[in-house]
């Protein structure tokens, strides 16, 4: 069952619409004219898994509003699916396609494994309780209505599936579990031979793009709205190119892209083969990051060549009344926007992995993203990753990563799993030029082979920073030494040859505003009573990275943006209404 607090509202969830969800184009980085939104409501149905002795349930529990899932309050259900149990959706739909199209069916994220059905037939099977799937569903369809099943497993914290901070029994630093649909669901019209993906890469001091455009087959295509050329080649207005192919283009205008001036270069991608009318929308932008020694023989993080001082704060993306979903695209930016306001430049998304659009926003405002890869594995043993961490990365105690039992990966499934989500992670969110760094593990959740993932990411993106451990158990990777500190004075390790020192935890100032939280039990770091004593004390702390930075500190992530369940110790309560600090 669901922990029992008072329930908090934002003002979001407290002005929704159920007839209109979310109706915002989920995939900003490649958009069509072609949207059919399915948010609103769905029938729903829990079943024990041992007595499914047919497919489908024959009756249904009443209707959740998708795509909130059904432990938050906006779902309507306020219910745990539990381990063992099954959660079905169902709609029907009209067919939106016109004769010689196909339709594609869009999942922006089900945790954490499900099979869908049109019609009763299966079209998708997927793992991965984060990231965005899809399927073709043009055979399985009809004229006229159709029927659209889901079916959801959700494990959580019993198995070694990536599950970020959720926790079946929530508590301390860790929150209520969440599962089923938690992103928008939505189908799209293509031709035969469509655009599948998108890639680009800036060579920055080239002054040129490298852009890929993937096809179901080869065809011819034309790019406009880039201002510039293919070597050898005039066409400005429209470069023209064969798709699944790279092409490198030369820019006449080069506008680096800075969280001070975000300058996106739009772009439109068209098929022109025989019979082609696929038509699709893009951005890219022109940044480089490097680490580089400065004057006084730091190590620093470079953007675009210039040592860029990272300010940034924890974001592990929960909401009162939303869990895992916000309740509006208004939520998002706000959220990214007095950030900023308030002198941030970077946030950290937590052991979570957001909605395409949360990310195309922080491209069009300017905002810094360190991503994490979302951590699975086995039980924690929190007498060895949280408290005996603490004190042995205080003292400098080199502890390795090989043992699973410690580290809780002995599931050879599970760490295989991490591997492709990785991977996956980097394919979908590798078009967003405002992911700047990548976080392999934080505080040794499920940690393994550090060292050996790092070199597998550097293959698959070699031009953004990657942090390998996080926190503890540091392997010596990487681009960052990072380091957490929350019961410490803070201070700099010994100086570092190649890698830039930076602090990615620290602070997490704790006070629990009556009115403003929902759990009684308060958790945090170090607990205030009174504002201004809060304030003073975070004053100070920013004081004491002002004096890092001249020592080589490059970046910092202040624990955290908002308060969650327990842990008071954002900036803002978690119904984003009073700001503390």
């Amino acid at each position: 069952m669901i922990q029992k607090m008072h329930q908090l509202t934002t003002i979001w969830g407290e002005n929704l619409d159920p007839e209109a969800v979310l109706q915002e184009y989920p995939r900003p980085q490649m958009v069509r004219d072609s949207y059919y939104n399915l948010n609103g409501y769905w029938d729903y149905a829990f079943v024990m898994e041992e007595t499914v002795d047919v497919r489908f349930p024959e009756q249904w529990d009443g209707q959740i509003l998708v795509p909130f899932s059904p432990e938050s309050a906006l779902s309507g259900v306020n219910r745990q699916l539990q381990p063992g149990e099954l959660l079905f959706y169902r709609r029907t739909f009209l067919h939106p396609g016109k004769p010689g199209e196909r339709v594609l069916l869009h999942f922006g994220a089900v945790d954490q494994c499900c099979r869908v059905y049109i019609n009763r037939k299966e079209v998708a099977c997927h793992t991965g309780g984060y990231l965005a799937f899809y399927a073709d569903i043009t055979k399985a369809l009809t004229e006229g209505e159709n029927e659209l099943i889901v079916r959801v497993q959700d494990d959580s914290d019993t198995s070694y599936h990536a599950r970020g901070k959720q926790k079946l029994n929530a508590g301390g630093m860790f929150y209520t579990a969440q599962s089923g649909i938690w992103q928008t669901v939505w189908m799209e019209c293509v031709p035969k031979n469509y655009v599948t993906d998108l890639k680009w890469r800036a060579y920055f001091d080239r002054k040129e793009v490298e852009i890929l455009v993937a096809t179901v087959r080869d065809t011819e295509a034309e790019l406009t709205g880039v201002p510039g050329r293919i070597a050898g080649r005039e066409d400005t207005d429209e470069i023209r190119f064969q798709t699944n192919h790279p092409i490198r283009i030369s820019l006449e205008e080069m506008h680096p892209w800075t969280p001070e001036t975000p300058y996106l270069y739009p772009m439109q991608i068209r098929l022109t083969g025989e019979g082609e009318r696929d038509q699709v929308e893009s951005y890219f932008a022109m940044r480089v990051l490097t680490v580089e020694k400065d004057a006084s023989g730091h190590m620093r993080l470079c953007l675009n060549h210039t040592p860029y001082f990272q300010k940034g704060v924890l974001d592990q993306g929960y909401w009162p009344d939303g869990l895992y979903t916000a309740p509006a695209d208004a939520a998002l930016i706000f959220d990214i926007r007095e950030m900023k306001r308030m002198g941030f430049n970077m946030i950290r998304k937590h052991a979570k992995i957001e909605p395409a659009r949360w990310y195309y926003h922080c491209d069009r405002l300017g905002m810094l993203v360190w991503q994490d890869m979302v951590n699975g594995g086995e039980s924690y043993h929190h007498w060895f990753v949280t408290y005996l961490a603490t004190v042995t990365s205080r003292l400098g105690i080199h502890v390795n990563d090989f043992n699973r039992v410690l580290f809780a990966r002995t599931e050879a499934r599970g760490r295989k799993e991490f591997l492709c989500e990785m991977k996956e992670t980097v394919r979908q969110l590798g078009i967003f030029p405002s992911v700047v760094l990548w976080s392999i593990f934080n505080e040794g959740w499920g940690q393994f082979d550090a060292c050996c993932m790092e070199k597998k990411l550097r293959s698959m993106d070699p031009t953004r920073w990657i942090d390998a451990a996080s926190g503890w158990f540091d392997q010596g990777g990487g681009d960052v030494c990072s380091i957490h500190n929350y019961f410490f004075s803070l201070k700099l390790p010994a100086h570092e040859e190649r890698r830039a020192v930076v602090l990615s935890e620290f602070g997490g100032y704790s006070m629990r505003l009556e009115g403003h939280a929902c759990c009684k039990k308060l958790y945090g770091y170090r607990t205030f009573t009174e504002e201004e004593q809060l304030r003073k004390d975070y004053r100070e702390l920013e004081g004491r990275i002002e004096e890092l930075k001249e020592e080589g500190l490059c970046a910092s992530v202040y624990t955290q943006l908002s308060d969650i369940e327990e842990e008071v110790n954002g900036i803002y309560t978690y119904d984003r209404k009073v700001k503390k600090i």
